[in-house]
C-alpha cells in the first residue's frame, strides 16, 4: 500500500525522522547567537573561531553547512570589482608580465579597485601599491567607482616621485585606466603604462593579495559603528600596514624596509 505516492514504510520512516529532535539544535542556537550578536558581519570561518574560543569544537565545513541550513551569511561582502567595459580607450601592453619583484622604490607600482558592502552601502577602495616593499603609496575611498576616484589616487601617488624616476604603472584593463585623461597624465609624469591581459587576475596578484589582507585584518575582523567609523579605522590600518605590520618576506614593515634601502644606497 502506498501513501501519497510513496510506500507506507517510507512514509512512516519520514514522519519518524521529522519528529526526532535535531541533534544540531544546540549548535545552531550558538551559531545564531554569535551571528546576530555581531550584526551579521561574521561568516562561517569567524563563527567557527568564536565557537572554538568558547569551547565548542566543530569543523568549519559543518558550521558552513549549518549556516546554509539556517539561511545565514555574512552581510559584509568584498569582491573583485569588474571595471572592464570593453575597449573604451587604448589598452596598454602587459609590460609587467608577472615580474612582481622590484629592485628599488618607485620602480613598479600596481593598482586596482575593489568593491565591498558595509551597512547596506557599496564602497570602492582604489590604492596604489609599490612592488618593491608592498607599501601603499596612496589610496582613495568612495561610494561610486568614478574616474575621479582613480584620478585623485593617481595625483596623490605622483607626489611621491622624484624627477629621475623610471616608473612602470600596472593595472587591469578597467575603463578608468583606458581613459585618455589617465593615459595622458601618466605620459606627462613620465610613467610607463602596463595592463594585465583581459580577465587574468593573476597578472595583478600582489594587489589582490593586499585586498585579502585588508579584508581579513580590518573589514571582517573589527566591528564598526558606522561608515565614518570604518573610514577612520581604514586610515589607522593603512598607517599600521605601512609602518608597523611586519611582512614575513621582508622581516620588517614596508616603510622600515624602504628606509633601510635608502640609507644603504
Amino acid at each position: 500500500m502506498k501513501v501519497a505516492g510513496i510506500s507506507r514504510s517510507t512514509y512512516y520512516d519520514h514522519v519518524k525522522r521529522m519528529n526526532k529532535p535535531d541533534p544540531d539544535h544546540a549548535l545552531k542556537e550558538k551559531i545564531k547567537t554569535i551571528y546576530y550578536k555581531n550584526d551579521g558581519k561574521y561568516g562561517y570561518r569567524r563563527i567557527q573561531n568564536e565557537l572554538e574560543n568558547k569551547g565548542t569544537h566543530v569543523n568549519r565545513k559543518k558550521v558552513y553547512r549549518l549556516m546554509k541550513e539556517l539561511g545565514l551569511q555574512s552581510l559584509v561582502r568584498m569582491k573583485k570589482y569588474n571595471s572592464y567595459k570593453g575597449k573604451v580607450g587604448k589598452v596598454a601592453e602587459n609590460l609587467l608580465n608577472r615580474e612582481f619583484k622590484a629592485d628599488k622604490p618607485n620602480q613598479k607600482w600596481v593598482t586596482d579597485i575593489t568593491e565591498f558592502k558595509l551597512f547596506g552601502e557599496k564602497l570602492y577602495l582604489s590604492p596604489i601599491l609599490d612592488l618593491f616593499n608592498g607599501e601603499i603609496i596612496s589610496y582613495t575611498l568612495g561610494t561610486r567607482p568614478t574616474y575621479a576616484l582613480v584620478e585623485e589616487m593617481l595625483e596623490k601617488g605622483l607626489k611621491h616621485l622624484d624627477e629621475n624616476h623610471n616608473l612602470l604603472m600596472h593595472s587591469d584593463q578597467g575603463w578608468h585606466y583606458q581613459m585618455p585623461q589617465y593615459r595622458q597624465r601618466l605620459k606627462e609624469a613620465g610613467v610607463t603604462q602596463s595592463m594585465s591581459r583581459k580577465g587574468n587576475c593573476h597578472d595583478n596578484a600582489v594587489i589582490e593579495n593586499f585586498f585579502g589582507i585588508m579584508k581579513s585584518e580590518l573589514l571582517y575582523y573589527k566591528e564598526f559603528e558606522s561608515i565614518d567609523h570604518f573610514k577612520k579605522e581604514l586610515t589607522v590600518f593603512m598607517d599600521d600596514y605601512n609602518n608597523e605590520r611586519i611582512k614575513s618576506k621582508l622581516r620588517m614593515s614596508p616603510v622600515q624596509y624602504r628606509e633601510k634601502f635608502e640609507k644603504a644606497a
